[in-house]
């Protein structure tokens, strides 16, 4: 039947030590971690359902006769596929072949099967005592007397050495820690944890390793610090850093079972304990945001109305927020409206005589975002005269969570007061001249007082009359009086005439 491998069972010694040097060669000094596992199986920690056949051993390296049953059995290792095995249920059939030490071997095999089995290891072949040695020495005495006590020795050490090893033996597991530098979230390092001492490969997700630039890193050792940097896998996303990483145990923690039906069951090294670990940040890291707005009002000069403004967006820092379908986050701003009589002094403080005319507000769209400008015209309308200034602001306690998480609750971007581009001025309305009163006409009479009185003509000329149209009537009128004077003269009395009374 063809043999199958069992699985590997953990049983790490916290640091190497004699027997582990001899267990770690093919040659011997052989591996002794194997009594290291074996202390486990005492423990039920060693699966036995399944194993796979054990018929294709070869002798190793031993004492005694190497046959399916023999008086005093066979003291050493056998090989199963080149590797030393040795048998954990002492007197059973040996298994159907070590190093060239013969006494090495043998105190392994004590040791493993005594491990394995005290009880039935110690009078398997007859002693009744309770001594490993005096159960070697019993057997020992009459294969190899001259090795009796060497093999006593050495296979009471690796038995003792094995039990203190198994006390502190722990699993092979490990994981990847992250930290994230809280000032910049593209920084931060990944520690390997581990529960023994072990080297692998670590690969990172959406980071590189600061001193290489690159995402994997070959001769990872545990309980390490190594810094990273993110690479952002979209601009605008939050995004996590993880990792994988496949470690080997220092020391081989597990030993190979092996069995046949019917006969022997042996144990020997297996492979080095290779472990897989994993890690991830413990929050997404969010890349900052701070956005701001421009502004311009259509038209300076304006009528009685509404306020209007076209507003523009744009991210002035980092990329502009993104959610899971890769649509823009909306982004909302806010502005009071400020009325003043005078003409606002730019970048200036809002006057304290300045009125509140009203309130603007404008929130981005989920396909357009900061690629287009927006009209924002006013619920109210502009009635008094004067000089109406917006001032815009966006603040992260405005914004939606996913927003925020961008910005920080504390963000706030605030307009500047009395930039031009964002006075509308409202005329007072124009007003109505009055019309000018129509000066009356004086016709000239005939009283020579009223003729005396007139102007020359020279003085006529300056208020516009044309002399040659008034100078013929003018000298019609005084021939008239002239007449007039020279017939009341005629009819006066002449001086010195007597007047004769009748």
């Amino acid at each position: 039947m063809p043999r199958t491998e069992h699985p590997s069972f953990p049983l790490t010694p916290r640091r190497p030590s004699r027997l582990v040097r001899l267990l770690r060669s093919r040659t011997l000094p052989l591996p002794a971690y194997i009594l290291v596992i074996v202390v486990l199986a005492v423990l039920f920690v060693i699966d036995v359902a399944a194993p796979p056949r054990a018929d294709a051993a070869e002798r190793g390296t031993g004492f005694g006769s190497w046959a399916p049953i023999s008086a005093y059995g066979w003291h050493g290792s056998m090989l199963i596929d080149g590797v030393h095995t040795y048998c954990i249920t002492p007197g059973a059939p040996a298994p159907t072949g070590q190093t060239d030490d013969p006494v090495q071997a043998a105190a392994v095999a004590w040791a493993v099967k005594a491990i394995a089995n005290r009880e039935e290891t110690l009078h398997a072949f007859g002693y009744r005592g309770d001594s490993l040695a005096g159960a070697i020495h019993w057997t020992m005495s009459a294969l190899a007397p001259q090795h009796d006590l060497a093999v006593q020795d050495r296979a009471v050490a690796y038995y003792d050495e094995a039990v203190r090893a198994a006390q502190n033996a722990v699993d092979a597991s490990g994981s990847l820690a992250f930290s994230t530098d809280p000032a910049d979230h593209r920084t931060g390092t990944v520690r390997v944890d581990a529960t023994s001492a072990a080297t692998g490969t670590v690969t990172l997700v959406n980071a590189v390793f600061a001193t290489t630039g690159s995402p994997t890193l070959d001769g990872a050792t545990a309980g390490t610090t190594y810094a990273i940097r993110t690479v952002q896998p979209e601009p605008g996303r939050a995004y996590t850093v993880s990792g994988t990483g496949r470690l080997t145990a220092g020391l081989p923690a597990a030993v190979r079972h092996y069995t046949t039906p019917g006969g022997q069951q042996t144990a020997g090294p297996a492979v080095a304990v290779p472990f897989d670990i994993a890690g991830a940040d413990a929050a997404p890291r969010v890349p900052p945001f701070s956005p701001s707005i421009a502004t311009q009002v259509p038209a300076r000069e304006t009528a009685a109305g509404p306020y209007i403004d076209e507003v523009t967006f744009a991210a002035e820092d980092g990329s502009w927020p993104r959610a899971e379908d890769r649509s823009y986050l909306p982004v909302t701003a806010r502005a009071v409206v400020y009325r003043t009589d005078t003409e606002p002094v730019p970048n200036s403080e809002v006057p304290e005589d300045a009125t509140v005319a009203g309130t603007l507000q404008v929130t981005t769209d989920s396909v357009l975002g900061p690629t287009a400008a927006y009209t924002v015209t006013s619920p109210w309308e502009m009635t008094v005269p004067g000089f109406y200034t917006a001032v815009w602001s966006v603040s992260g306690a405005d914004q939606i969570a996913a927003v925020a998480a961008h910005t920080g609750p504390d963000f706030v971007w605030t307009e500047r007061f009395g930039e031009p581009s964002q006075v509308a001025v409202v005329a007072p309305p124009a007003v109505e001249p009055t019309p000018a009163a129509t000066p009356a006409v004086t016709t000239p009479g005939p009283a020579a007082a009223d003729v005396a009185q007139s102007p020359p003509p020279a003085a006529l000329a300056a208020t516009g009359i044309d002399v040659a149209a008034v100078r013929t009537p003018l000298a019609i009128a005084i021939g008239l009086v002239s007449i007039g004077v020279a017939i009341v003269a005629s009819r006066r009395p002449r001086f010195g005439a007597r007047l004769t009374i009748r």
